[in-house]
């Protein structure tokens, strides 16, 4: 059976954030229902490496059997070098014989699907009459969100802030939404009158705080999906209804939720649902205008299987990707 290959190009033409947004949903959903399964990531940090490296498995039982494994670099320092800080490779395996069907650009994968997970997270929890937008960050995923924020909330603004300002405004000016994108001179400044904030940093300590926030507003909380660093201070997350991807994901991995649970502020308990809960009916969202929302991103295995999956049949439609014999 050959094996197909698809890079960041291909990626980037088969799938579109809009049709994303819809495959997270399914993902998600399946997981909760039982379809999908996965274990945690296995993380490899080596004391003195520059970056780590994660492999994530997941499985899905129906409607057809498939493997799924990705292999990702994340090496902080790489935009700095105009790279992704994510590198790696997104591999599919038929789930009837275990020969591999795919070998995918697990940075495109990632920078796409990562935002089109907050997507799905805002609209659901985010209210209905949220019109401004608040990105924390200028890289990859600054640029993926304000291209899936768009497609949720008919936005009327958007501000940007970065402890670059020549990135924020970079940003700023190749932003091509519907909307106009401002660039803040700090985080508060972005924040203060957002009904939507994204924080998509490489920050290692908190960079939103509380006091910012204004009544009903709803976070995706991006950047940090490692134990030790964090973007959202511990009052914010103490005030916040949470929503995560994955409940056991978040407890052992998740920076945001981790430093508040040493502090003694929050517990297991404060998480309401996961987003797959939400989706199935089986968990409620926001339950009033004012409730402040944070949608604790980590991104999960069965999200890259999907995405794969997604982009392997219209490969397969569309003649895209070089097949090899390996």
């Amino acid at each position: 059976m050959p094996t197909l290959l698809l890079g960041e190009a291909d990626v980037a033409r088969l799938l579109p954030m809009d049709e994303c947004v819809e495959v997270m949903a399914e993902a998600l959903a399946a997981l909760e229902r039982g379809d999908m399964e996965q274990p945690l990531r296995f993380v490899v940090r080596p004391a003195e490496a520059a970056g780590l490296m994660g492999l994530m498995p997941a499985y899905r039982a129906r409607p057809e059997a498939a493997y799924g494994l990705k292999a990702v670099c994340v090496f902080p320092g790489n935009p700095a070098r105009g790279l992704d800080a994510h590198q790696g490779a997104v591999l599919l395996f038929d789930g009837e014989t275990g020969e591999l069907s795919a070998a995918l650009n697990a940075s495109a994968i990632t920078a796409i699907r990562t935002a089109a997970v907050s997507a799905v997270a805002t609209r659901l929890l985010a209210r209905e009459d949220a019109r401004g937008l608040a990105i924390l960050g200028a890289g990859v995923q600054a640029r993926s969100h304000l291209e899936a924020m768009a497609l949720v909330r008919p936005f009327e603004r958007a501000r940007v802030w970065t402890r670059t300002p020549e990135r924020a405004q970079a940003l700023a000016a190749e932003a091509g939404t519907p909307f106009p994108v401002e660039v803040a001179g700090s985080a508060e400044e972005a924040v203060r009158d957002a009904d939507v904030v994204c924080t998509t940093t490489t920050a290692r300590e908190p960079i939103l705080r509380r006091a910012w926030l204004r009544e009903g507003a709803h976070v995706n909380a991006v950047g940090s999906s490692i134990p030790t660093t964090r973007e959202l201070d511990t009052e914010t997350m103490a005030a916040a209804t949470l929503f995560v991807d994955r409940r056991e994901s978040t407890v052992n991995e998740a920076g945001d939720f981790l430093f508040p649970q040493r502090e003694g502020a929050i517990s297991p308990d404060h998480i309401r649902a996961e987003l797959g809960e939400v989706l199935t009916g089986r968990a409620e969202g926001r339950t009033s205008p004012g409730e402040l929302t944070v949608f604790k991103s980590l991104g999960l295995a069965v999200e890259d299987l999907a995405a794969a999956e997604h982009l392997y049949r219209r490969a397969r439609e569309t003649g895209a990707g070089t097949e090899v014999d390996l």
